[in-house]
């Protein structure tokens, strides 16, 4: 008798793979039509600014020698391999974990790529109120963030069925 196989999360590779090839063209259009630190404004409270971030979120170790380029390569890597184990574990029902999942793999590798291709980040999306700046980002790491939003929602709020008695 053949063993039915279940869909499994990895059907959300597909916004995985859009969102990495968002990403990456995004930074490619950047790196054509900006000058690094040229800015133009797009809305009252946003603009595209060319910056190179060495360090991770925050620029977060950007002032060191260049190791933690490697560092933040290897964790990403690690990272993406454990979400890629998930999603293959998974039910394709569980499609909130899954989505959560793909955004968070879309991110880090998007900046995988640009760490190992160049050296650092490319970030451009800069949003500010009253002079305040928030740090520069990219589509990848709007993934990210999304991504881990939606798993805390899902840890905080899922609704857990008690097995029937």
């Amino acid at each position: 008798m053949k063993a039915i196989k279940q869909a499994s999360g990895l059907r959300f590779l597909w916004l995985t793979l859009a969102l990495i090839v968002l990403d990456q063209l995004t930074k490619q259009w950047v790196i054509r039509v900006f000058d690094l630190y040229e800015s133009i404004n797009v809305m009252p409270f946003v603009d595209f600014t060319y910056v190179r971030n060495y360090g991770a979120a925050f620029s977060f170790l950007a002032d060191q020698s260049g190791w933690q380029r490697w560092l933040f390569t290897g964790l990403a890597i690690a990272v993406s391999i454990v979400l890629i184990i998930w999603l293959r574990r998974n039910a394709a029902s569980l499609w909130r974990q899954n989505l959560a999942f793909a955004l968070i793999l879309a991110g880090a590798l998007g900046n995988v790529l640009d760490r190992m291709m160049y050296g650092y980040v490319i970030d451009f999306i800069d949003v500010h109120a009253n002079g305040w700046h928030w740090p520069a980002f990219n589509i990848a790491d709007m993934a990210i963030s999304v991504g881990a939003v939606l798993m805390l929602l899902e840890a905080f709020f899922e609704q857990r069925q008690e097995p029937a008695k």
